[in-house]
């Protein structure tokens, strides 16, 4: 084999009844999934199988809830087969199961401190988001130039490189968008978002968040964790108490974490939570990667197979 990483996604990729079947079948996921409910004062359990859709979509309960599933599989994963990722990284709020995953944090401090994330950003409102598919460097760069005319507004997001997220007031975006869809962009999907996320909307909630993760233990990485505000290798314990609260208002390098690890030899990348939302956008970012995907019993038994074939040279 050569190099393994561990992918985990971020919001959006939630859906009710997710982790369900990981929690009957795997007694290392019911144990994350218990540790939750206690932590967090709340049924994580609950949210996640039985929603409601709603309650599930509030930022207060899909960062928690999508940390907590994807602990879960990658628990439930490691239970199965002896495998030791060179790299783990996560997309926004799923930087934190990377950093769970590496030792950065015991389990409840990181239930904990995406639930201060999750009050922070779900608390902090105005500003909207749209995502710009098969946009030019050049297109973007020009739409958020007319943009900034009428207010502020930022990448959000470098998701692959033919979708950007972008982020701000709402009359830049709109006007970012607007001037986009005129010269040449064909697609411009507003998103669903209580604020703007990964902007300087949220520099507060940031600052809140910093004093917060002052107090919090962590420990240096024992696996290097590509993080979302530089995609660059992270082990330091001093540098993620940094970094965490500037991951808050900052752009995530997703495409640049992405070929960052395959640039380092990667070349199998297991994405670990709901969805397959990572896998579709490293198929435009690495295409020649091999993913497999961990989100449910029967996914988690294949990439199991998968790796047992390839680990021993099948």
């Amino acid at each position: 084999m050569k190099k393994v990483a561990f992918l985990f996604p971020g919001q959006g990729s939630q859906a009710v009844g997710m982790g369900k079947d990981l929690y009957e079948n795997f007694e290392s996921a019911k144990s994350v999934f218990d540790t939750a409910d206690s932590t967090l004062g709340k049924s994580i359990t609950t949210i996640c199988f039985e929603g409601p859709e709603e309650d599930l979509k509030q930022t207060v309960n899909t960062q928690p809830s999508i940390v907590t599933m994807s602990i879960a599989a990658m628990e439930a994963l490691r239970s199965q087969v002896n495998i030791v990722p060179d790299y783990v990284a996560g997309h926004s709020l799923g930087e934190y199961c990377a950093m769970f995953t590496a030792g950065v944090m015991s389990l409840e401090s990181t239930l904990s401190a995406i639930q201060k994330r999750a009050d922070l950003m779900g608390a902090t409102k105005g500003g909207s988001m749209a995502a710009v598919l098969n946009a030019s460097e050049e297109q973007l760069k020009a739409g958020l130039e007319e943009g900034s005319k009428v207010g502020y507004v930022d990448v959000a997001n470098y998701n692959s490189p033919a979708q950007v997220v972008i982020t701000g007031a709402d009359d830049a975006v709109k006007a970012a968008s607007d001037y986009l869809l005129a010269n040449g962009v064909r697609r411009v999907v507003p998103l669903a978002v209580s604020g703007a996320f990964h902007s300087k909307f949220m520099e507060e909630a940031g600052k809140e968040f910093a004093e917060f993760i002052s107090g919090v233990e962590l420990n240096d990485a024992s696996i290097p964790v590509i993080t979302n505000v530089d995609a660059e290798p992270t082990t330091s314990s001093e540098d993620f108490r940094a970094k965490m609260p500037k991951q808050i208002y900052s752009s995530v390098h997703w495409t640049q974490t992405i070929q960052k690890m395959v640039e380092d030899g990667v070349d199998t990348f297991i994405e670990i939570g709901p969805g397959k939302v990572l896998a579709g956008l490293n198929k435009k970012i690495a295409p020649e990667a091999t993913v497999y995907n961990v989100f449910d019993k029967a996914s988690l038994e294949a990439t199991v197979e998968a790796l047992t074939s390839q680990m021993a040279g099948v």
